[in-house]
């Protein structure tokens, strides 16, 4: 975040700053997820066969690196096993349309 008004949260000592934060953290996770999703679009394009769009190797890599990745930033795995198990699985389903939509 770039923004000089948003206060890092242990700055915050009102209700309207944390929103706010909320708020900047939450346009910048989509701006990433929408870039996440063009590398779905890409993997549909790519893999020739639509048997190769569900690749549980890959998925538990993913989580796996997630995992690591959280615990070494604090982040409760409560918080980041559900989101990412979620984000992974809806990446999977909107690869498997991508997929379906450019070959038909």
């Amino acid at each position: 975040m770039n923004d000089p008004e948003i206060k890092p949260p242990e700055d915050c000592s009102d209700m309207c700053e944390v929103r706010a934060g909320v708020d900047a953290i939450d346009r910048e996770l989509v701006r990433l997820i929408r870039t996440r999703t063009g590398y779905m679009e890409a993997a549909a394009r790519i893999k020739p066969d639509r048997s190769a769009v569900r690749d549980e190797w890959r998925k538990q890599d993913v989580l796996n690196k997630v995992k690591a990745a959280s615990e070494a930033a604090g982040l409760s795995l409560r918080i980041a096993e559900p989101v990412w198990e979620t984000l992974v699985e809806a990446s999977i389903a909107y690869e498997f349309e991508v997929w379906d939509a450019t070959r038909s």
